[in-house]
């Protein structure tokens, strides 16, 4: 076969691997070539495509807070498209949107003229005023998870403690469990369980890490929703267990699910509920009871789900006497015969009503995956591993030597 025929052939094959995407610049063909370069960015397209004709671009540059009067000024498609791109690419800051100035292809899609510089898109970003930018971004945050509401889900909330190498604005040294002494942000984020999708993120200075500082920015979020949308149960871990927090759920009528310290009132009411019978399965191993607990510094009676686990294996708990350190070895062979003495134990405190405490208890336990890479104060009341309490008996004590 000739070499023009060779050529004509390449050239049908090339023009048959065409696909024709629509975006903001025109409609555009996009090819696939296997034997050429390839970039980490050419599958943009398709998602531009989606943002074009879905009218999520359009409507994200209606609504920016952001004006210039100067006719010499960037356009919005170029301030919000040169941010856009840049976050796509994996950056993390100004100076790295430089890197995105010889892409020639992924501006021109999204109809911007040109790359903006990094000082003209700190400015741009500084120019958008705070409260109307933080409903302009939560309004399409809130416009994209709609539609998910409509079916039972549960709204999950946690801390992470992020270190910082810089000097950002609210980097104060506080509470931080990967890095003591080092300064941190905190972000309080509101997932949706099981999907894990973000309804929200409040970053706040290292020090505002409690959950009394999350509780703002929970009650926005649920004051806003529709009733039909609000969550059934808003799940959190021991750092929200807190008076406060719960009886602002409570007016608002909303069920919730906290795991409890055990401190030394916990404590004493799991010694009381040791040996009283009512104890049924909970799932993957967990007894469970219901019990009312009153609680220093809390106004009301609430119900609490009390739930223990057999520990298996063999365990080694050590004690000093007078100075000398003291080894009790525990032995836990269900399949031996042998007496379980080591439990593991959680307590919950929650409004939601079920019609056993078998359901209460296996809604509790669900799991809740972790975000990699990220070093967390709590981790939502499925997903933090339960303290342990040995109750001992007839353990053997071997002096330390």
């Amino acid at each position: 076969m000739g070499e023009s025929k060779l050529k004509g052939l390449h050239t049908e094959e090339m023009l048959l691997s065409c696909a024709g995407v629509q975006t903001a610049g025109g409609r555009v063909q996009v090819r696939w070539e296997a034997n050429s370069a390839a970039t980490p960015m050419g599958q943009l397209a398709y998602f531009i495509e989606f943002l074009t004709l879905t009218g999520l671009w359009s409507g994200w540059q209606a609504r920016c807070p952001l004006s210039y009067t100067s006719p010499n000024a960037p356009s919005k498609a170029e301030e919000l498209g040169t941010w856009m791109l840049s976050i796509l690419s994996g950056y993390r800051r100004y100076s790295h949107v430089t890197t995105i100035r010889c892409d020639g292809v992924n501006p021109g899609l999204l109809g911007m003229n040109k790359v903006i510089s990094e000082d003209a898109l700190r400015r741009a970003l500084l120019a958008i005023p705070a409260d109307a930018g933080v409903g302009w971004l939560d309004g399409h945050l809130r416009e994209s998870t709609a539609p998910l509401l409509e079916v039972p889900w549960i709204l999950d909330i946690d801390t992470t403690i992020k270190p910082l190498y810089g000097k950002q604005e609210g980097a104060v040294v506080s509470y931080n469990p990967k890095k003591p002494g080092r300064p941190s942000h905190s972000y309080h984020t509101y997932l949706m369980a099981g999907l894990r999708l973000v309804m929200g993120v409040e970053v706040k200075a290292g020090n505002e890490h409690s959950g009394s500082h999350t509780l703002p920015g929970l009650l926005r979020i649920l004051d806003e929703l529709p009733v039909h949308h609000k969550p059934k149960m808003v799940r959190g871990d021991c750092g929200f267990g807190s008076d406060g927090i719960m009886r602002e759920l409570q007016t608002r009528a909303q069920p919730y699910l906290f795991k409890l310290r055990l401190s030394k009132n916990v404590k004493r009411h799991i010694e009381r509920l040791f040996r009283v019978s009512g104890w049924c399965d909970a799932g993957r191993g967990w007894e469970g009871i219901d019990s009312t607990l009153a609680l220093t510094g809390w106004e009301d009676t609430r119900r609490v789900v009390v739930l223990r686990r057999p520990l298996q294996g063999e365990m080694l708990v050590a004690q000093e006497d007078n100075g000398q350190q003291l080894l009790g070895f525990i032995e836990a062979d269900r399949k031996g015969g042998k007496r379980i003495t080591g439990y593991e134990y959680a307590v919950l405190v929650t409004t939601w009503t079920t019609k056993s405490s078998r359901s209460a208890s296996s809604t509790a336990t669900a799991p809740t995956p972790r975000t990699p890479s990220t070093s967390s104060r709590t981790s939502g009341a499925g997903a933090a591993s339960p303290r342990t309490i040995c109750i001992v008996a007839n353990c053997r004590r071997v002096p330390w030597r």
